[in-house]
């Protein structure tokens, strides 16, 4: 199932926290070698953590970490205004209707619908806050996975070749496909809804005027 969990809230899901954090430095470190920091409990963790970032986070049935993305709103900081605008001419990305997505992670025992609820759920967010866009960056082997599940998003500029080039991309809601999206992860729209709903507390057509 799909969980949506502000950083602040983590604590009341101790073995979800622990299992994605720890998936995150399996990810981005070990598998990928990314310089990422590592802290002494295993855990890939980074500035933007501690920005009470949204996390949605696929739960598997033993209540462990499957997969998850981490949501800022780009009227604070980001990633792609930080470190990445090099890749946008210089242009910084910032809009009330614009959220940054990053830390697009899979477990390594992840099933394959887990990359598409991922990208159901990045939609839901667009949806119920009432967002036009999502930006944010990503290496070329998402390239393939956002083409699969039908979440291919307009390159706004990219750095390097082959698998090593890296991203900046902009997902707009009314281009997305989202009859493939949610085919391919398997899901109901009307349990997405409830998923959301469960998490935050009050449903996806409430949302924007919650936040």
């Amino acid at each position: 199932m799909l969980r949506y969990i502000y950083a602040d809230q983590l604590d009341q899901f101790p073995r979800l926290k622990e299992s994605m954090f720890r998936d995150r430095a399996d990810q981005f470190s070990t598998r990928l070698g990314w310089e990422v920091s590592v802290n002494e409990d295993g855990h890939e963790r980074d500035d933007y953590d501690d920005m009470n970032p949204l996390y949605v986070i696929w739960e598997t049935p033993e209540g462990l970490h499957g997969g998850s993305m981490r949501f800022l709103p780009t009227t604070g900081r980001t990633m792609v205004n930080d470190h990445f605008v090099h890749l946008t001419d210089g242009v910084e990305i910032r809009s009330p209707f614009i959220w940054e997505c990053t830390r697009f992670c899979l477990s390594r025992n992840a099933e394959s619908r887990v990359a598409g609820a991922l990208m159901v759920a990045c939609g839901e967010v667009m949806r119920g806050f009432s967002l036009a866009h999502m930006v944010g960056v990503f290496d070329a082997r998402m390239v393939r996975i956002y083409r699969m599940i039908g979440a291919s998003p307009d390159v706004l500029g990219t750095l390097g070749k082959g698998r090593g080039a890296i991203s900046v991309g902009l997902w707009a809601y009314e281009q997305a496909e989202p009859e493939k999206v949610f085919s391919r992860a398997g899901i109901a729209p009307e349990l997405s809804e409830m998923w959301f709903e469960r998490s935050l507390g009050f449903p996806i057509r409430q949302a924007a005027r919650a936040a």
